[in-house]
């Protein structure tokens, strides 16, 4: 039985995801306040988190940054802010998406599964890489999931460092926004494109030399994305 975390200090909405994960099989413990879910998150294991973004104490930024020190399971926040920034903020913590308030809690479950199995896909697809790749100035260590750019280690958030791993292990290789999102997020139809960009955009400005004239991560205009060498 995989086991959730919810960290919300809305009492209605915290009912309603405890029960409808209740009744799809999780094992689901709540966390009212940003300081306890800390504590909850490091202290036991747990397969996915839902994270609330406006919370008493330490907020749901906050909250991700510090848990991503440690942990690499999915964290999804669950926030009624909808600004490009606080979106682009919460992904760029660590996070592995965003549902919006109000939601329809049968799209709350397909998220959470989604995830739930893109996780075990990755996991699984990491481990039949080889451990060293090298492309250029950019080095990845597949075991330790380190990322370094002219022998600088960079630091590369959880989402980032997997779609950086699809891309080389598919050289020269076009993948659409909408394939990209579903083979790292785990998503068909569901979800949002936008995503992508943020992450490519992200990468380069870690990995390249100039972000605005990429030398790897290429954009096909019409097409998507492609890394070279």
């Amino acid at each position: 039985m995989k086991k959730i975390l919810i960290i919300e200090d809305d009492p209605q909405i915290a009912m309603i995801e405890r029960d409808y994960l209740t009744v799809n099989d999780f094992d689901v413990q709540v966390a009212k306040t940003g300081d306890e879910g800390i504590k909850f998150a490091l202290a036991e294991h747990y397969d996915l988190i839902l994270l609330d973004l406006m919370l008493p104490g330490k907020d749901g930024f906050t909250v991700c940054r510090t848990l991503r020190e440690t942990l690499d399971i999915p964290i999804l926040m669950v926030t009624a802010r909808q600004e490009d920034i606080d979106i682009i903020k919460g992904l760029g913590l660590g996070a592995d998406d965003y549902i919006v308030k109000p939601f329809s809690p049968n799209v709350l479950i397909a998220h959470v599964k989604a995830h739930l199995a893109q996780y075990e896909r990755l996991k699984q697809f990491g481990n039949r890489v080889a451990r060293d790749i090298t492309v250029g100035n950019i080095r990845i260590q597949t075991t330790s999931r380190r990322v370094f750019v002219n022998a600088q280690e960079v630091e590369i958030k959880k989402k980032e460092y997997e779609l950086l791993l699809y891309l080389v292990t598919n050289m020269d290789t076009v993948f659409s926004k909408e394939t990209l999102y579903e083979k790292i997020w785990g998503f068909d139809a569901l979800g949002d494109n936008a995503t992508v960009a943020v992450h490519i955009n992200r990468l380069r400005e870690k990995l390249e030399d100039d972000p605005a004239k990429p030398k790897h991560i290429q954009t096909v205009w019409g097409a998507g994305y492609r890394f070279v060498n």
